[in-house]
């Protein structure tokens, strides 16, 4: 079994958060197009949530880290550490253009929903297994023009995953928040079926 050097896996860390602090202000200045920053964001917070899921013992705080090596990254920290989605799906207030609004956004929308209310009844309750299931969610709401920019499902949705995705990758939901969170995603679902009526 391979053991990765302490040092290699610091240096893994301090690069992502400068390549996530770079893209971040590219995005901001419109250097990259949303559909190239949203793909690159995600698969820096995937490496993220990874490695620092794997060196938390050594690492408790990504914070006094930055702050050890002296990293000027507040952009990076928010997207890696606070919120866990890329700006374009955090934000978004429109559709994407040929993102597949209409039927068939709604329709992922349906079935994000349904699966992560079965993951639920079905004890699935890892963050590692609900975060993925909600980002998708969150990513589908998003894509559908007929919704309200402010709609209530998609902030319990992204409330909800940004609540876990603080925590650890084996972190367990309790039985309250399971049932909690559950009602939340029943009533959601409801209320998103009467709204695209």
């Amino acid at each position: 079994m391979l053991v990765a050097d302490p040092a290699t896996l610091l240096e893994h860390l301090f690069a992502i958060i400068k390549a996530t602090e770079k893209l971040e202000r590219a995005y901001v200045r419109d250097d990259v197009t949303a559909a190239d920053y949203e793909g690159a964001c995600e698969k820096l917070i995937a490496q993220f949530k990874v490695l620092w899921g794997s060196m938390r013992d050594a690492v408790p705080s990504v914070e006094t880290f930055m702050q050890q090596y002296h990293m000027q990254c507040p952009m990076a920290w928010n997207r890696l550490v606070k919120v866990g989605l890329p700006a374009t799906i955090e934000h978004r207030k429109r559709p994407v253009e040929g993102g597949g609004g209409g039927a068939r956004a709604v329709a992922e929308t349906v079935q994000h929903f349904i699966t992560a209310m079965d993951s639920l009844k079905l004890n699935l309750v890892a963050v590692d297994q609900i975060c993925p299931i909600l980002s998708d969610l969150i990513s589908s709401m998003s894509k559908i023009a007929s919704l309200p920019p402010e709609f209530a499902p998609k902030a319990k949705a992204k409330n909800w995953y940004s609540r876990l995705y603080q925590q650890p990758a084996s972190y367990e939901l309790s039985e309250d928040e399971v049932r909690q969170l559950l009602f939340d995603l029943e009533s959601s679902y409801n209320e998103f079926i009467s709204t695209i009526k």
